[in-house]
C-alpha cells in the first residue's frame, strides 16, 4: 500500500477532482480510502439516541486509491511513491519527484 493514514493527497479523477485533503481511513481489502473534504455524500438518518432529530448528514465516502496521488512534502506537487532502504536498513517511502523521504 503506497498511501497511509495521515498522508496529504490530491484527488486526480472523479467528481472531487482537484481536492486536496488528509487521508482519514484506509480499507486495504477493498482498496479504498476516506479523504477529508472529498467525495461528500448525503446520508439520511432516522432519529436515534445519538442523533435525536435525525435528518440528512453530509459525510465523506470512500474513494478508490487509484484516484489519489500523494502530495510531495518538499514541493507541494503531486508525485509518485517509491520504496527504498535507508541508512539504518529500514524500508522507507520516498517521493519520486524530489527524492524526499516521506514520514
Amino acid at each position: 500500500m503506497k498511501l497511509k493514514k495521515g498522508d496529504l493527497v490530491k484527488v486526480i479523477a472523479g467528481n472531487s477532482k482537484g481536492v486536496q485533503g488528509k487521508v482519514l481511513q484506509i480499507n486495504v481489502d477493498s482498496g479504498r480510502a476516506v479523504v477529508e473534504g472529498a467525495n461528500i455524500v448525503k446520508k439520511h438518518t432516522k432519529p436515534s439516541a445519538a442523533s435525536p432529530n435525525g435528518g440528512i448528514i453530509e459525510k465523506e465516502a470512500a474513494i478508490n486509491i487509484s484516484n489519489l496521488t500523494l502530495i510531495d512534502p518538499k514541493t507541494g506537487e503531486p508525485t509518485r511513491v517509491g520504496r527504498r532502504v535507508n541508512e539504518e536498513g529500514k524500508i522507507v517511502r520516498y517521493a519520486k519527484k524530489s527524492g524526499e523521504e516521506i514520514k
